[in-house]
Parts: C-alpha cells; sequence; structure tokens
C-alpha cells in the first residue's frame, strides 16, 4: 500500500502535510489540523477521473468519483503525482 505525504513546504502543509494513502480498494486522503484530523476515502472502482496540474516546484492532484465526490491535495512531488495518476487510471 503505497504512502504519499506532502511537502512541508507548500503552502497549507506547514505543520500537517496531506496524505494519500492507495490500496486494491480504497484512495484515502488524510489532512491533519491542530485537533485531529479529516479523513476521505473513495472507492477505486468509483473514480471517474485524476487530473494533475503543476506549478513550478509542487503539484496537485485531483481525483473525482462517478458520485461526485473529490479529493483534492497539493504540495506533492510531480514525480509522486505522476505516480499517483498512473496507479489509478
Amino acid at each position: 500500500m503505497p504512502i504519499f505525504t506532502a511537502s512541508r513546504l507548500a503552502p497549507d502543509n506547514q505543520l500537517h502535510p496531506c496524505r494519500i494513502e492507495i490500496d486494491a480498494v480504497n484512495v484515502i486522503y488524510s489532512k491533519g489540523y491542530i485537533f485531529g484530523y479529516k479523513s476521505t476515502a473513495i472507492v477505486r472502482s468509483n473514480i471517474a477521473s485524476v487530473s494533475i496540474g503543476t506549478g513550478i516546484f509542487f503539484a496537485d492532484v485531483v481525483i473525482e468519483s462517478s458520485g461526485g465526490g473529490r479529493i483534492t491535495a497539493s504540495g506533492f512531488k510531480k514525480a509522486d503525482a505522476r505516480t499517483i495518476a498512473g496507479l489509478l487510471t
């Protein structure tokens, strides 16, 4: 089960970077906060699209499900973003 963690140097990730975990059944997005965390899961068979937006240093990953759910994660290395897209498409 690969786990991809965003860089702490990216905006909005200094204290608690976001994380994407991919297993055989689910894609789980976790974002930590000062008190607790928020976690969103999408079943891999329901993934409708995966898109990547790249900047100068970091990349954003957007995962959309066929049911209307959306995961938007920012601050990943470009190579990690391409790997995430490759695993999910």
